[in-house]
Protein backbone atom coordinates (compact mmCIF):
# COMPACT_ATOMS: atom_id res chain seq x y z
CA UNK A 1 0.00 0.00 0.00
CA UNK A 2 2.91 2.37 0.66
CA UNK A 3 4.04 2.13 -2.98
CA UNK A 4 0.51 2.70 -4.26
CA UNK A 5 -0.07 5.68 -1.94
CA UNK A 6 3.25 7.20 -3.05
CA UNK A 7 2.13 6.91 -6.69
CA UNK A 8 -1.10 8.73 -5.90
CA UNK A 9 0.85 11.44 -4.07
CA UNK A 10 3.12 11.91 -7.07
CA UNK A 11 0.08 12.19 -9.33
CA UNK A 12 -1.33 15.18 -7.41
CA UNK A 13 -1.16 18.47 -9.30
CA UNK A 14 -0.36 21.07 -6.68
CA UNK A 15 1.94 24.06 -6.18
CA UNK A 16 3.23 23.50 -2.65
CA UNK A 17 6.43 23.45 -0.63
CA UNK A 18 5.58 20.07 0.88
CA UNK A 19 2.71 17.54 0.76
CA UNK A 20 1.99 14.55 2.99
CA UNK A 21 -0.71 11.87 3.09
CA UNK A 22 -1.61 9.83 6.18
CA UNK A 23 -4.04 7.00 5.44
CA UNK A 24 -5.68 5.12 8.31
CA UNK A 25 -7.84 2.00 8.47
CA UNK A 26 -9.40 1.20 11.85
CA UNK A 27 -11.60 -1.77 12.78
CA UNK A 28 -13.23 -1.68 16.21
CA UNK A 29 -15.21 -4.43 17.90
CA UNK A 30 -17.09 -3.83 21.15
CA UNK A 31 -18.93 -6.11 23.55
CA UNK A 32 -20.48 -5.27 26.92
CA UNK A 33 -22.53 -7.21 29.47
CA UNK A 34 -24.45 -5.99 32.51
CA UNK A 35 -25.86 -8.31 35.18
CA UNK A 36 -25.33 -11.25 32.89
CA UNK A 37 -27.29 -9.69 30.01
CA UNK A 38 -25.65 -8.62 26.72
CA UNK A 39 -25.80 -4.86 26.23
CA UNK A 40 -23.78 -4.31 23.09
CA UNK A 41 -22.17 -6.34 20.34
CA UNK A 42 -20.86 -4.41 17.40
CA UNK A 43 -18.09 -3.98 14.87
CA UNK A 44 -17.22 -1.03 12.66
CA UNK A 45 -14.55 -0.11 10.14
CA UNK A 46 -13.42 3.38 9.19
CA UNK A 47 -10.95 4.25 6.44
CA UNK A 48 -9.74 7.48 4.94
CA UNK A 49 -6.83 9.86 4.52
CA UNK A 50 -5.63 13.23 5.75
CA UNK A 51 -3.71 15.35 3.25
CA UNK A 52 -1.35 18.00 4.62
CA UNK A 53 -0.09 20.81 2.38
CA UNK A 54 2.56 23.42 3.25
CA UNK A 55 2.28 26.70 1.35
CA UNK A 56 3.68 30.12 2.24
CA UNK A 57 5.01 28.86 5.56
CA UNK A 58 1.69 27.43 6.80
CA UNK A 59 0.05 23.99 6.79
CA UNK A 60 -3.49 23.26 5.67
CA UNK A 61 -5.47 20.03 6.07
CA UNK A 62 -7.97 18.17 3.92
CA UNK A 63 -9.59 14.84 4.83
CA UNK A 64 -11.35 12.39 2.53
CA UNK A 65 -12.65 8.84 2.47
CA UNK A 66 -12.32 8.84 -1.32
CA UNK A 67 -8.83 7.42 -1.79
CA UNK A 68 -8.77 7.76 -5.55
CA UNK A 69 -6.42 10.28 -7.15
CA UNK A 70 -9.40 12.55 -7.73
CA UNK A 71 -10.50 12.31 -4.09
CA UNK A 72 -7.00 13.01 -2.79
CA UNK A 73 -6.62 15.89 -5.27
CA UNK A 74 -9.79 17.54 -3.94
CA UNK A 75 -8.59 17.15 -0.34
CA UNK A 76 -5.17 18.56 -1.27
CA UNK A 77 -6.71 21.60 -2.95
CA UNK A 78 -8.81 22.28 0.16
CA UNK A 79 -5.69 21.99 2.32
CA UNK A 80 -3.83 24.36 0.01
CA UNK A 81 -6.62 26.95 0.28
CA UNK A 82 -6.51 26.70 4.08
CA UNK A 83 -2.74 27.18 4.16
CA UNK A 84 -2.90 30.25 1.93
CA UNK A 85 -5.70 31.74 4.03
CA UNK A 86 -3.80 31.05 7.27
CA UNK A 87 -0.65 32.73 5.94
CA UNK A 88 -2.33 36.15 6.21
CA UNK A 89 -2.51 35.80 9.99
CA UNK A 90 0.56 33.60 10.53
CA UNK A 91 2.02 33.62 14.04
CA UNK A 92 5.10 31.64 13.01
CA UNK A 93 6.47 30.75 9.57
CA UNK A 94 7.18 27.05 9.04
CA UNK A 95 9.55 25.31 6.66
CA UNK A 96 9.66 21.72 5.38
CA UNK A 97 12.18 21.07 8.18
CA UNK A 98 9.17 20.40 10.46
CA UNK A 99 8.35 17.42 8.22
CA UNK A 100 11.67 15.53 7.90
CA UNK A 101 12.01 12.47 5.69
CA UNK A 102 11.44 9.22 7.61
CA UNK A 103 11.26 5.59 6.54
CA UNK A 104 10.30 2.72 8.81
CA UNK A 105 7.60 0.52 10.29
CA UNK A 106 6.14 -0.64 13.62
CA UNK A 107 3.83 -3.41 14.80
CA UNK A 108 2.30 -4.16 18.19
CA UNK A 109 3.55 -7.37 19.82
CA UNK A 110 0.96 -10.05 20.58
CA UNK A 111 0.63 -13.76 21.35
CA UNK A 112 -3.10 -14.49 20.98
CA UNK A 113 -4.47 -12.32 18.14
CA UNK A 114 -7.62 -10.30 18.62
CA UNK A 115 -9.51 -12.37 16.03
CA UNK A 116 -8.77 -15.56 17.99
CA UNK A 117 -12.04 -15.11 19.92
CA UNK A 118 -15.40 -14.90 18.17
CA UNK A 119 -18.00 -12.35 19.31
CA UNK A 120 -19.93 -15.22 20.93
CA UNK A 121 -16.85 -16.34 22.87
CA UNK A 122 -16.17 -12.79 24.04
CA UNK A 123 -19.78 -12.42 25.11
CA UNK A 124 -19.67 -15.69 27.08
CA UNK A 125 -16.43 -14.63 28.76
CA UNK A 126 -17.94 -11.35 29.92
CA UNK A 127 -21.09 -13.08 31.18
CA UNK A 128 -18.94 -15.44 33.24
CA UNK A 129 -17.11 -12.44 34.68
CA UNK A 130 -20.39 -10.87 35.78
CA UNK A 131 -21.30 -14.11 37.54
CA UNK A 132 -17.90 -14.20 39.26
CA UNK A 133 -18.26 -10.57 40.38
CA UNK A 134 -21.61 -11.18 42.07
CA UNK A 135 -20.25 -12.53 45.36
CA UNK A 136 -23.25 -11.36 47.41
CA UNK A 137 -26.84 -10.20 47.12
CA UNK A 138 -25.47 -6.79 48.07
CA UNK A 139 -23.91 -6.59 44.62
CA UNK A 140 -26.72 -4.77 42.81
CA UNK A 141 -24.93 -4.38 39.49
CA UNK A 142 -22.07 -6.16 37.75
CA UNK A 143 -20.69 -5.15 34.38
CA UNK A 144 -17.90 -6.20 32.03
CA UNK A 145 -16.78 -4.98 28.63
CA UNK A 146 -14.10 -5.49 26.01
CA UNK A 147 -13.12 -3.37 23.01
CA UNK A 148 -10.77 -4.63 20.30
CA UNK A 149 -9.08 -2.24 17.91
CA UNK A 150 -6.94 -3.10 14.89
CA UNK A 151 -5.48 -0.02 13.24
CA UNK A 152 -3.16 0.35 10.27
CA UNK A 153 -1.62 3.62 9.13
CA UNK A 154 0.40 4.52 6.04
CA UNK A 155 2.30 7.80 5.76
CA UNK A 156 4.03 9.19 2.67
CA UNK A 157 5.34 12.63 1.81
CA UNK A 158 6.72 14.60 -1.10
CA UNK A 159 10.22 14.51 0.44
CA UNK A 160 10.31 10.71 0.50
CA UNK A 161 8.78 9.60 3.81
CA UNK A 162 7.37 6.06 3.88
CA UNK A 163 6.03 4.77 7.21
CA UNK A 164 3.76 1.82 7.97
CA UNK A 165 2.46 1.10 11.47
CA UNK A 166 0.06 -1.60 12.68
CA UNK A 167 -1.55 -1.51 16.11
CA UNK A 168 -3.32 -4.30 17.99
CA UNK A 169 -5.20 -2.71 20.90
CA UNK A 170 -7.31 -4.24 23.67
CA UNK A 171 -9.43 -2.29 26.16
CA UNK A 172 -11.14 -4.19 29.01
CA UNK A 173 -13.11 -3.32 32.11
CA UNK A 174 -15.16 -4.99 34.81
CA UNK A 175 -16.63 -3.72 38.05
CA UNK A 176 -19.56 -3.73 40.46
CA UNK A 177 -21.89 -1.54 42.47
CA UNK A 178 -22.72 -2.68 46.01
CA UNK A 179 -25.54 -1.31 48.16
CA UNK A 180 -26.67 -1.60 51.77
CA UNK A 181 -29.56 0.77 52.41
CA UNK A 182 -28.37 4.30 51.74
CA UNK A 183 -24.73 3.24 51.43
CA UNK A 184 -23.59 2.69 47.83
CA UNK A 185 -20.03 1.80 46.81
CA UNK A 186 -18.34 1.00 43.51
CA UNK A 187 -15.26 -1.10 42.89
CA UNK A 188 -13.64 -1.81 39.53
CA UNK A 189 -10.63 -3.43 37.91
CA UNK A 190 -8.15 -0.61 38.70
CA UNK A 191 -10.53 2.13 37.55
CA UNK A 192 -12.70 2.75 34.51
CA UNK A 193 -11.10 1.11 31.44
CA UNK A 194 -7.64 1.27 33.03
CA UNK A 195 -6.65 -2.06 31.46
CA UNK A 196 -5.82 -0.78 27.98
CA UNK A 197 -2.79 -2.27 26.27
CA UNK A 198 -1.21 -3.17 22.95
CA UNK A 199 -1.26 -6.89 22.29
CA UNK A 200 -3.72 -9.76 22.09
CA UNK A 201 -6.09 -11.66 24.35
CA UNK A 202 -3.16 -12.92 26.46
CA UNK A 203 -3.30 -9.51 28.17
CA UNK A 204 -6.78 -10.22 29.52
CA UNK A 205 -6.89 -14.01 29.87
CA UNK A 206 -4.37 -14.14 32.69
CA UNK A 207 -4.07 -16.95 35.21
CA UNK A 208 -5.47 -14.74 37.99
CA UNK A 209 -8.40 -13.21 36.05
CA UNK A 210 -11.11 -15.00 37.99
CA UNK A 211 -9.38 -14.37 41.30
CA UNK A 212 -9.24 -10.66 40.46
CA UNK A 213 -12.96 -10.60 39.67
CA UNK A 214 -13.73 -12.37 42.95
CA UNK A 215 -11.63 -9.85 44.86
CA UNK A 216 -13.33 -6.86 43.19
CA UNK A 217 -16.74 -8.16 44.28
CA UNK A 218 -15.56 -8.87 47.83
CA UNK A 219 -13.95 -5.46 48.22
CA UNK A 220 -17.12 -3.69 47.07
CA UNK A 221 -19.08 -5.48 49.81
CA UNK A 222 -16.28 -4.73 52.29
CA UNK A 223 -16.60 -1.01 51.57
CA UNK A 224 -20.25 -1.00 52.66
CA UNK A 225 -19.27 -1.39 56.31
CA UNK A 226 -15.87 0.31 56.16
CA UNK A 227 -15.07 3.42 58.17
CA UNK A 228 -15.25 6.78 56.46
CA UNK A 229 -11.87 8.13 55.36
CA UNK A 230 -10.71 10.63 58.02
CA UNK A 231 -10.08 14.29 57.24
CA UNK A 232 -6.52 15.30 58.10
CA UNK A 233 -3.14 16.19 56.67
CA UNK A 234 -1.10 13.02 56.58
CA UNK A 235 1.18 10.68 54.65
CA UNK A 236 -0.42 9.43 51.43
CA UNK A 237 0.56 6.32 49.50
CA UNK A 238 -0.86 6.03 45.99
CA UNK A 239 -1.09 2.75 44.09
CA UNK A 240 0.02 2.72 40.43
CA UNK A 241 -3.59 2.72 39.20
CA UNK A 242 -4.16 6.10 40.87
CA UNK A 243 -0.71 7.39 39.97
CA UNK A 244 -1.85 6.92 36.36
CA UNK A 245 -4.45 9.67 36.78
CA UNK A 246 -2.11 11.82 38.88
CA UNK A 247 0.58 11.76 36.19
CA UNK A 248 -1.94 12.32 33.41
CA UNK A 249 -3.63 15.37 34.89
CA UNK A 250 -0.85 17.15 36.81
CA UNK A 251 2.15 16.36 34.59
CA UNK A 252 0.98 15.37 31.12
CA UNK A 253 -1.53 18.10 30.33
CA UNK A 254 0.41 21.04 31.81
CA UNK A 255 3.49 20.08 29.77
CA UNK A 256 1.69 20.16 26.41
CA UNK A 257 3.35 22.93 24.44
CA UNK A 258 0.17 23.99 22.62
CA UNK A 259 -1.43 24.70 26.01
CA UNK A 260 1.61 26.76 27.00
CA UNK A 261 1.39 28.60 23.66
CA UNK A 262 -2.29 29.33 24.34
CA UNK A 263 -3.69 27.29 21.45
CA UNK A 264 -5.91 25.18 23.73
CA UNK A 265 -6.96 27.93 26.14
CA UNK A 266 -10.42 28.29 24.61
CA UNK A 267 -11.36 24.64 25.09
CA UNK A 268 -9.07 22.42 27.16
CA UNK A 269 -7.31 25.20 29.07
CA UNK A 270 -3.79 26.47 29.52
CA UNK A 271 -0.95 25.63 31.90
CA UNK A 272 0.77 27.09 34.93
CA UNK A 273 4.08 26.24 33.18
CA UNK A 274 5.69 29.16 31.31
CA UNK A 275 8.05 28.93 28.30
CA UNK A 276 10.97 30.16 30.41
CA UNK A 277 10.43 27.34 32.94
CA UNK A 278 12.07 24.70 30.74
CA UNK A 279 15.53 24.00 32.09
CA UNK A 280 14.93 25.98 35.29
CA UNK A 281 11.67 24.99 37.05
CA UNK A 282 11.87 22.64 40.02
CA UNK A 283 8.69 20.65 39.30
CA UNK A 284 9.02 18.16 42.17
CA UNK A 285 11.38 16.44 44.54
CA UNK A 286 14.64 14.85 43.40
CA UNK A 287 12.84 11.48 43.30
CA UNK A 288 10.61 12.63 40.45
CA UNK A 289 11.73 11.23 37.08
CA UNK A 290 9.15 11.38 34.29
CA UNK A 291 9.87 9.95 30.84
CA UNK A 292 8.09 10.12 27.53
CA UNK A 293 8.59 6.55 26.38
CA UNK A 294 6.82 5.26 23.24
CA UNK A 295 9.05 2.16 23.17
CA UNK A 296 7.58 0.14 26.07
CA UNK A 297 6.30 -3.21 24.71
CA UNK A 298 2.57 -3.53 25.28
CA UNK A 299 1.99 -0.02 26.62
CA UNK A 300 -1.09 1.56 25.11
CA UNK A 301 0.55 4.43 23.20
CA UNK A 302 3.76 2.83 21.99
CA UNK A 303 4.83 3.63 18.42
CA UNK A 304 7.92 4.29 16.32
CA UNK A 305 6.67 7.43 14.57
CA UNK A 306 4.07 10.03 15.42
CA UNK A 307 1.38 11.11 12.94
CA UNK A 308 3.57 13.65 11.15
CA UNK A 309 6.39 11.12 10.78
CA UNK A 310 8.70 12.29 13.57
CA UNK A 311 10.81 9.41 14.89
CA UNK A 312 9.86 8.62 18.49
CA UNK A 313 12.35 7.98 21.29
CA UNK A 314 12.49 7.81 25.07
CA UNK A 315 13.16 11.24 26.58
CA UNK A 316 13.21 12.67 30.10
CA UNK A 317 10.61 15.39 30.57
CA UNK A 318 11.46 15.79 34.25
CA UNK A 319 14.71 14.45 35.72
CA UNK A 320 15.54 14.61 39.42
CA UNK A 321 12.63 17.00 39.79
CA UNK A 322 13.86 19.47 37.14
CA UNK A 323 11.71 20.34 34.12
CA UNK A 324 13.67 19.66 30.93
CA UNK A 325 11.26 19.49 27.99
CA UNK A 326 7.59 19.53 27.09
CA UNK A 327 5.11 17.50 25.08
CA UNK A 328 5.22 19.33 21.79
CA UNK A 329 5.28 18.51 18.08
CA UNK A 330 7.94 19.74 15.67
CA UNK A 331 5.79 22.81 14.91
CA UNK A 332 5.37 23.71 18.58
CA UNK A 333 9.06 23.13 19.22
CA UNK A 334 9.89 25.54 16.39
CA UNK A 335 7.46 28.18 17.66
CA UNK A 336 8.69 28.05 21.27
CA UNK A 337 12.31 27.26 20.49
CA UNK A 338 12.08 24.55 23.14
CA UNK A 339 12.81 20.82 22.96
CA UNK A 340 9.83 18.50 22.71
CA UNK A 341 9.11 14.92 21.67
CA UNK A 342 7.46 13.00 18.81
CA UNK A 343 3.90 13.55 19.99
CA UNK A 344 1.89 15.02 17.10
CA UNK A 345 -1.07 12.63 17.17
CA UNK A 346 -4.55 12.40 15.68
CA UNK A 347 -7.47 10.23 16.80
CA UNK A 348 -8.55 9.40 13.25
CA UNK A 349 -7.88 10.01 9.56
CA UNK A 350 -10.28 12.98 9.61
CA UNK A 351 -8.47 14.93 12.34
CA UNK A 352 -5.19 16.88 12.08
CA UNK A 353 -2.37 15.90 14.46
CA UNK A 354 -1.95 18.08 17.55
CA UNK A 355 0.29 18.02 20.63
CA UNK A 356 -0.72 15.00 22.72
CA UNK A 357 0.51 12.70 25.43
CA UNK A 358 1.52 9.15 24.55
CA UNK A 359 3.29 6.91 27.10
CA UNK A 360 4.16 9.07 30.08
CA UNK A 361 5.81 7.13 32.89
CA UNK A 362 7.24 7.71 36.35
CA UNK A 363 10.49 5.78 36.58
CA UNK A 364 10.83 3.32 39.49
CA UNK A 365 12.87 4.04 42.60
CA UNK A 366 14.52 1.69 45.08
CA UNK A 367 11.92 0.87 47.76
CA UNK A 368 9.82 -2.27 48.00
CA UNK A 369 6.22 -1.68 49.10
CA UNK A 370 7.10 -2.78 52.64
CA UNK A 371 9.99 -0.29 52.70
CA UNK A 372 7.73 2.40 51.25
CA UNK A 373 5.38 2.30 54.25
CA UNK A 374 7.86 1.10 56.89
CA UNK A 375 8.37 4.49 58.57
CA UNK A 376 4.78 5.76 58.18
CA UNK A 377 3.31 6.11 61.67
CA UNK A 378 -0.05 7.22 60.35
CA UNK A 379 -1.20 7.56 56.76
CA UNK A 380 -3.65 6.48 54.06
CA UNK A 381 -3.14 4.17 51.08
CA UNK A 382 -5.44 4.70 48.07
CA UNK A 383 -6.25 2.71 44.92
CA UNK A 384 -8.16 3.28 41.65
CA UNK A 385 -9.48 6.65 40.58
CA UNK A 386 -13.17 7.37 41.09
CA UNK A 387 -13.40 11.12 40.48
CA UNK A 388 -11.20 14.02 39.45
CA UNK A 389 -11.28 17.79 39.31
CA UNK A 390 -8.45 20.09 38.23
CA UNK A 391 -8.45 23.73 37.17
CA UNK A 392 -7.80 24.81 33.60
CA UNK A 393 -4.20 25.79 34.44
CA UNK A 394 -3.56 22.28 35.85
CA UNK A 395 -2.56 23.79 39.18
CA UNK A 396 -5.20 23.05 41.85
CA UNK A 397 -6.67 19.54 41.93
CA UNK A 398 -8.91 17.23 43.95
CA UNK A 399 -9.06 13.48 43.28
CA UNK A 400 -11.18 10.70 44.75
CA UNK A 401 -10.41 6.97 44.87
CA UNK A 402 -12.46 3.80 45.12
CA UNK A 403 -10.63 2.00 47.90
CA UNK A 404 -8.33 2.90 50.77
CA UNK A 405 -6.51 1.41 53.72
CA UNK A 406 -5.24 2.98 56.91
CA UNK A 407 -1.49 2.80 57.51
CA UNK A 408 -0.49 2.53 61.17
CA UNK A 409 3.07 2.09 62.43
CA UNK A 410 4.30 0.84 59.08
CA UNK A 411 1.46 -1.65 58.55
CA UNK A 412 -1.67 -1.73 56.38
CA UNK A 413 -4.68 -2.02 58.69
CA UNK A 414 -8.40 -1.23 58.33
CA UNK A 415 -10.34 -0.47 55.14
CA UNK A 416 -11.59 3.08 54.48
CA UNK A 417 -14.28 4.25 52.08
CA UNK A 418 -14.79 7.48 50.13
CA UNK A 419 -11.09 8.54 50.19
CA UNK A 420 -10.11 11.84 48.60
CA UNK A 421 -7.11 14.14 48.54
CA UNK A 422 -6.34 17.65 47.33
CA UNK A 423 -3.25 19.79 46.67
CA UNK A 424 -1.58 22.04 44.14
CA UNK A 425 0.66 20.51 41.49
CA UNK A 426 4.12 21.85 42.50
CA UNK A 427 3.39 21.44 46.22
CA UNK A 428 2.26 17.86 45.73
CA UNK A 429 5.21 16.68 43.64
CA UNK A 430 7.70 18.33 46.00
CA UNK A 431 6.21 16.17 48.74
CA UNK A 432 7.20 12.96 46.93
CA UNK A 433 9.43 11.32 49.57
CA UNK A 434 9.63 7.66 48.50
CA UNK A 435 9.25 5.91 45.13
CA UNK A 436 8.58 2.20 44.82
CA UNK A 437 10.93 -0.12 42.99
CA UNK A 438 10.29 -2.19 39.87
CA UNK A 439 8.31 -4.78 41.86
CA UNK A 440 5.66 -2.10 42.51
CA UNK A 441 5.70 -0.64 38.95
CA UNK A 442 2.58 -1.23 36.85
CA UNK A 443 1.29 0.27 33.62
CA UNK A 444 -2.24 1.15 32.60
CA UNK A 445 -3.92 3.19 29.88
CA UNK A 446 -6.99 5.11 28.81
CA UNK A 447 -8.70 5.64 25.42
CA UNK A 448 -10.46 8.81 26.58
CA UNK A 449 -7.91 11.63 26.74
CA UNK A 450 -9.93 14.47 25.21
CA UNK A 451 -8.63 17.67 23.67
CA UNK A 452 -8.85 19.83 20.56
CA UNK A 453 -11.55 21.50 18.48
CA UNK A 454 -13.10 19.47 16.96
CA UNK A 455 -12.60 17.14 19.89
CA UNK A 456 -10.16 14.24 19.68
CA UNK A 457 -10.22 11.37 22.19
CA UNK A 458 -6.87 9.66 22.04
CA UNK A 459 -5.09 6.66 23.59
CA UNK A 460 -2.43 7.23 26.25
CA UNK A 461 -0.44 4.96 28.54
CA UNK A 462 0.97 5.59 32.00
CA UNK A 463 3.27 3.45 34.11
CA UNK A 464 4.26 4.13 37.69
CA UNK A 465 5.43 2.49 40.89
CA UNK A 466 3.62 3.00 44.18
CA UNK A 467 4.59 6.35 45.73
CA UNK A 468 4.65 7.98 49.17
CA UNK A 469 3.82 11.67 49.56
CA UNK A 470 4.21 13.61 52.82
CA UNK A 471 1.75 16.07 54.40
CA UNK A 472 -1.16 15.75 51.96
CA UNK A 473 -4.67 16.95 52.76
CA UNK A 474 -6.87 13.84 52.86
CA UNK A 475 -10.63 13.84 53.44
CA UNK A 476 -13.72 11.64 53.36
CA UNK A 477 -16.96 11.71 51.44
CA UNK A 478 -18.72 13.98 53.94
CA UNK A 479 -16.85 17.09 52.82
Amino acid sequence: MIAELSKRLTALKLAADWVGIRMVKETVGSCSVRDGQPQRNGKSTSQGAMVEVMVEGQIGYGATNDLSIAGLQAAAELAQQQAVAASRWAVHPLTPAVRPKVVGQYASPYVKPLNALSPAEINDLLMRLCQQLKVSEQIVQAQAMAVTNETESWYVSSNGSEVYQKFSLLETHFGVTAQDGAVVQQRSHNGQLAHCYQGGWELFLTDDLWQQAQQIGEQAVELLTAAECPSLTTALVLAPDQMMLQIHESVGHPLELDRILGDERNYAGGSFVKPQDFGSLSYGSELMNITFNPSVPGEFASYSFDDIGAAASREYLIQSGQLLRGLGSLESQARLNQPGVACARACSWNRPPIDRMANLNLEPGTDSFAELIRDVEHGVYMEANRSWSIDDQRYKFQFGCEYAKLIENGQITQTLRNPNYRATTPEFWHQLVRVGDESTWQMYGTPYCGKGEPNQAIRVGHGSPACLFANVEVFGGGE
